[in-house]
């Protein structure tokens, strides 16, 4: 049998996607009305990094993500993955084109068993039942909830919640996986285990991640670029370095003169 790392290392070729070696907003624009959610928003990630993407409440970090997975259609601007437009996409054709996500409300199947909840990811790819189990226990074990697996998912905790939103995301074998807040709750001790896992997604499972995250010490130490947004306007882009030595950055969240 398998071990889990070989599981989560392997990428079974009923769930392999297209491997797109970017995941691109160019000049986007989002308006509500008269109200402009996003306004001219370029930015790239590239597989293999972790792409941090901040800003103060309201500065348009989950309308952008809702661009880049589908949910939401630019105003104006576009999405490309792998230099390939997608205009008209749906949700769902991002999901099979290699780019998943996760979201701030876990969205778990609540009368579900947590391996269920797992599993079910796969086997609606076309991946067969007994593979699709051994896959989602190896990837429940390397969130630490193995032991949980055949608990009902509305009873965890709000936190285990979103390693199980985590572990599905990454049941896809995606190029690009986005993670929106996954350190809201956690205490200091599971926001360190949470920097661990998101530091080994690019190598172990071959993709780039963009991580929308509120908690500093997560985003400074595993990021390897950031972009900063506020009031729906691209800041400031760099290494975690240069973003917190960055004055516009500091102004931006401490209300400091820049």
């Amino acid at each position: 049998m398998e071990t889990g790392e070989s599981l989560l290392s392997d990428r079974p070729g009923s769930l392999a996607q297209p491997q797109a070696a970017e995941l691109t907003a160019e000049k986007v624009v989002v308006r509500f009305g008269g109200l402009a959610a996003i306004s001219d928003v370029s930015l790239t990630v590239q597989r293999g990094e972790v792409f941090g993407l901040i800003g103060p409440n309201g500065a348009g970090k989950t309308t952008l993500v809702n661009c880049l997975t589908g949910f939401q259609a630019p105003t104006s601007g576009r999405i490309m993955l792998g230099g390939e437009p997608t205009a008209g996409w749906s949700p769902d054709k991002f999901r099979k084109q290699g780019v998943a996500r996760t979201f701030q409300a876990g969205r778990l199947f609540r009368d579900m068993t947590v391996l269920e909840n797992v599993e079910v990811t796969a086997v609606g790819l076309g991946l067969g039942r007994r593979a699709a189990i051994a896959r989602a226990m190896a990837m429940l074990d390397w969130v630490g909830l193995a032991a949980q697996a055949n608990r009902v998912a509305g009873t965890l905790a709000y936190t285990d919640e979103r390693r199980v939103g985590i572990a599905r995301a990454l049941m896809l074998s995606p190029a690009f996986i986005l993670l929106d807040e996954p350190a809201a709750g956690m205490s200091d001790a599971e926001c360190e285990d949470l920097v661990e896992w998101v530091a080994t997604i690019p190598k172990r499972f071959d993709c780039g991640v963009l991580l929308i995250e509120h908690n500093m010490r997560v985003i400074m130490s595993v990021c390897d670029r950031i972009h900063v947004l506020d009031g729906g306007r691209s800041l400031a882009e760099g290494t975690p370095v240069e973003i917190q030595d960055n004055p516009a950055v500091m102004a931006a969240y401490l209300g400091m003169e820049p």
